[in-house]
């Protein structure tokens, strides 16, 4: 069976530092961590040991290089699906994943804390001795 290429757009043999969280069923609140071989601005290519499956999505922040962007480097966060994976490609246990971005999200912000409430001054002369 012939490979069919599904690149829509250049990628490049980037490595960027990458952080993901799997969701949906199996998902975690835990931050995994890993470098891209590759990016574009359609997706990434990242290894690693997390325990991930095709068709997972994950929710990811990267630095998107000026190769990519055609300006300066801009950290992006996203939603992408786990597309396609490389088992056995690496002897320490690790996995190569292919992820489309389907989606670019706005980074959360923190919420401020509420302002102090100062309570009214007290008009002189309204307090009895």
């Amino acid at each position: 069976m012939a490979y069919s290429e599904r690149r829509q757009r250049e990628r490049f043999r980037i490595r960027v530092p990458l952080r993901f969280r799997p969701l949906g069923v199996a998902a975690s609140s835990i931050d995994h961590f890993a470098e891209t071989t590759n990016v574009s601005r359609g997706g990434f290519f990242f290894v690693s040991s997390a325990p991930l499956q095709v068709g997972m999505p994950i929710e990811a922040t990267l630095t998107m290089p000026t190769e990519v962007t055609g300006g300066a480097p801009d950290e992006t966060h996203c939603r992408a699906r786990l597309v396609h994976a490389k088992p056995d490609a690496y002897s320490d246990g690790r996995m190569g994943f292919g992820a489309e971005i389907e989606m670019f999200i706005e980074p959360k912000k923190p919420t401020p804390a509420p302002a102090a409430r100062v309570p009214a001054p007290i008009p002189p002369g309204t307090l009895k001795p």
